[in-house]
């Protein structure tokens, strides 16, 4: 697990050192063949280093693993314990893969017994019910959703997802193909198998929450959607837990019938437990009581029987019993003679447990401990034994058929079980609802008729997404092409550690623009062309032509930032192209926790109000749904780029309470900036879009409503926000001119009652 989880999380560069060591402590302190689930993970690292021709660094990382795996495990741990207590130099793993894969014919694991292909499929579904089948139906289910549902995943993102759902796909194959089978042999591989179910229900998850009217899954009701998911997975919860309190309750006899040997009048000093046919299923001899010993009687097991460790104690050194052989030991599975007791007379049982002691005890003890032996759940508590019997009654096969063949006859049973419960959870779900309180549904832009809050505002996508492009998209790019020429890196500016990141968004947007825009973009096979400007995105060279995140601002007419989460918990400010912000700079800003960007600009109540929310709401931030906000300002000037009126651009303190004041009415616009926050799938990284609206304030009042509801905002700031957006700077002449534009459209027949009834975007 710490392997995997070294290999996947890319933030703040690739940890395939850490990977290789993890994977390493698996397989050489646990079992050799764990190390196998590496795989995907390094021929991952070698396309990286083939397609980004750093060949180099990657070498050098794994090789920096491979000698930590070495070094700290191989010399400094296993080789000096298995040599200390062995009396001699050995190496436990490589031995472990010579006699599996390389010890020849009469030898291996073969010789222990056979199992057919299917047998991890039936103990994996008996284990893991619908979760396998889920884990199963990771890699279909990612292709389909590449193929059919495009814009939910990109190319890298699919690609990515693929080496995460491999190991447990390689892991089965491998051990299906193999004649000798166990259930331990699939230990390993339990976390992959749960990575891979929860990759697959996330997806089946998203594709049921989607809302797009275009699928027929969209146009289901969403509290319908809500009720099957709850079903589904409260009924398979509940199966998962009735085969763990099987498997605790009605097959846990051999792990408890020691106990009885401890009772008054069981096993005493010197008395022998002998073990027949089922000798494997009981605990290690270590558990029976003091100075009795486990031994074993002839059954139909003819194979080789475990030996008994040395009890010398003199002249053999410390520990003798882990560096002296049993007698009768081979590699060949032949049975020995010599491990059996041999009182054959005193034996029954033959084919199960059997207990005997030296002299024979009382039958009543005998027949408490041959109960416990059974699978008889009445022994094992009342209540554990009516669940467990209700639930072998219920699932019993020929049961379930009957139970099948009777719906199929009479379904109205089932379909008025179905509606009642549908039912249930939206009379339930509307009572939450309307017990909390009916949540007030925020405008796409500020309400300007009510007093500025302190919040974070925020809002479900609307149709219109991030990235999309008007008719002002031509200047748009065009002032942003010039400060990318003038300004370089002060706007534009990538993190090493961050790289991934702004080539996924890219990647992205290299999908996303030309299915969007087919007139305006044409996908190539390394990136894309712009038809309108005549510009060619090659997002595959290394290094490529610019910055990664100056390319992605030229395609789209928001600014970018993205925001990667370090060790320490914080959101830092590791790429960024802010090209059109107005009165802030990405050069002040950039490298900084989102903490402080805030508290720098001395945003209103940050602190004291918006601090620890917004550090919560930014983990919860999803790839599949992007969250909206927006905020507005008053500027003093027709720049769209920065704001000449507060002062230079690389001058020091300034703002919009900088700007020149009381300007004459013409040189007031209205700025609003339409905000995205989206998680990357592959990096983690929280992509932070800047859309700004730049319209005249001459403009905008022509608009119904529109001057008595933005004087009314201006006047409900409160001190915080009136300095934040500099308000004393302008207000004199803005509100004078408001306040008689509102009067006008009030004598024109503006009737102020039926505001609510005509207000729309994007005023």
């Amino acid at each position: 697990m710490l392997g995997m989880a070294a290999f996947m999380d890319w933030r703040g560069g690739l940890r395939t050192a850490q990977g290789i060591f993890w994977f390493a402590t698996g397989g050489i302190v646990g079992w050799p063949f764990a190390s196998i689930l590496i795989a995907p993970f390094l021929l991952e690292e070698l396309g990286l280093a083939a397609l980004s021709k750093q060949a180099w660094d990657t070498g050098s990382r794994l090789l920096d693993g491979t000698v930590r795996s070495l070094i700290v495990l191989g010399k400094a741990l296993e080789v000096s314990v298995d040599t200390f207590f062995y009396k001699k130099v050995v190496t436990v793993p490589w031995n472990i893969v010579w006699y599996n894969v390389f010890s020849g014919p009469g030898k291996g694991p073969n010789i222990y017994g056979t199992e057919p292909w299917h047998f991890y499929v039936r103990n994996l579904l008996l284990n893991f019910n619908i979760w396998f089948v889920l884990a199963m139906s990771a890699l279909p289910l990612l292709g389909m959703q590449y193929y059919f549902r495009r814009r939910a995943t990109t190319m890298q993102t699919l690609l990515r997802s693929v080496v995460f759902t491999m190991p447990f796909y390689l892991w089965l194959a491998i051990f299906t193909f193999q004649p000798h089978k166990e259930e331990r042999f699939m230990y390993p591989v339990y976390p992959a198998l749960g990575l891979n179910a929860a990759i697959a229900l996330h997806m089946i998850l998203s594709y049921v929450g989607s809302t797009d009217p275009n699928e027929i899954i969209g146009r289901l009701p969403a509290k319908v959607k809500f009720a099957l998911v709850s079903v589904f997975m409260i009924v398979f919860i509940d199966v998962g837990l009735l085969r763990t309190f099987g498997m605790v309750t009605a097959y846990s006899a051999p792990l408890r019938i020691y106990d009885a040997l401890r009772q008054p009048g069981g096993a005493r000093a010197g008395d022998t437990v002998c073990l027949g046919k089922e000798w494997y299923r009981f605990s290690t001899s270590f558990l029976l009581p003091d100075q009795v010993r486990a031994k074993f009687i002839k059954s139909a097991f003819d194979g080789l029987l475990p030996g008994e460790f040395s009890e010398a104690n003199v002249g053999f050194g410390i520990f003798p019993g882990a560096s002296l052989i049993p007698p009768g030991m081979n590699d060949e599975n032949k049975e020995d003679i010599g491990k059996y007791k041999l009182q054959a007379g005193f034996w029954d049982y033959r084919d199960r447990c059997c207990v005997h002691f030296s002299p024979p005890m009382k039958s009543r003890t005998m027949s408490r401990a041959m109960a416990g032996s059974s699978s008889n759940i009445q022994e094992l508590g009342q209540i554990d034994g009516s669940l467990i019997a209700w639930a072998k009654q219920f699932f019993d096969p020929p049961r379930l058929r009957e139970t099948a063949l009777q719906l199929a006859k009479h379904p109205r049973p089932l379909t008025y079980t179905l509606l009642i419960v549908a039912v249930v959870g939206w009379v339930t779900t509307t009572a939450i609802k309307r017990a909390k309180g009916a949540g007030l549904q925020r405008p796409i832009t500020p309400d300007l008729e009510k007093p500025a809050a302190t919040a974070i505002g925020k809002f479900k996508a609307p149709e219109r997404e991030p990235g999309e492009l008007d008719n002002h998209y031509p200047k748009y790019h065009a002032d942003k092409a010039r400060r990318i020429e003038e300004r370089g890196p002060k706007c534009c500016k990538t993190a090493p550690e961050a790289f991934d990141g702004a080539i996924e968004l890219l990647e992205e947007l290299c999908d996303y623009l030309p299915q969007r825009y087919p007139s305006l973009y044409r996908k190539t096979a390394v990136g894309m062309d712009n038809l309108l400007t005549g510009e060619t995105f090659n997002i595959v060279e290394r290094p490529l032509a610019e910055d990664p995140m100056a390319m992605a601002a030229r395609t789209v007419q928001d600014d970018l930032a993205i925001m990667f989460e370090n060790p320490d918990g914080q959101y830092y400010l590791l790429a960024g192209a802010i090209l059109l912000a107005g009165f802030w700079r990405l050069e002040d800003k950039f490298g900084m926790p989102l903490s402080e960007i805030h508290t720098s600009g001395d945003v209103p109540g940050f602190k004291q109000k918006l601090e620890k929310g917004m550090m919560n709401f930014f983990r919860r931030i999803r790839p599949d749904g992007p969250v909206l906000r927006n905020n507005y300002f008053i500027q003093v000037d027709e720049n769209l780029a920065w704001s000449d009126s507060i002062g230079d651009e690389d001058r020091e303190g300034i703002g919009w309470f900088t700007a020149e004041k009381n300007k004459a009415i013409e040189h007031h616009y209205f700025r609003s900036e339409r905000q995205s926050l989206r998680r990357l799938p592959r990096s983690g990284g929280v992509v932070f879009t800047i859309r700004t609206y730049f319209h005249p304030i001459t403009e905008i009042v022509e608009q119904p409503y529109v001057p008595g509801r933005l004087a009314s905002a201006i006047r409900g700031w409160g001190d915080d926000v009136s300095k934040y957006k500099g308000r004393e700077r302008y207000q004199d002449v803005l509100l004078e001119y408001l306040d008689e534009k509102h009067r006008e459209q009030v004598a024109n027949g503006l009737d102020v009652e039926k505001e609510d009834e005509v207000r729309s975007y994007p005023y």
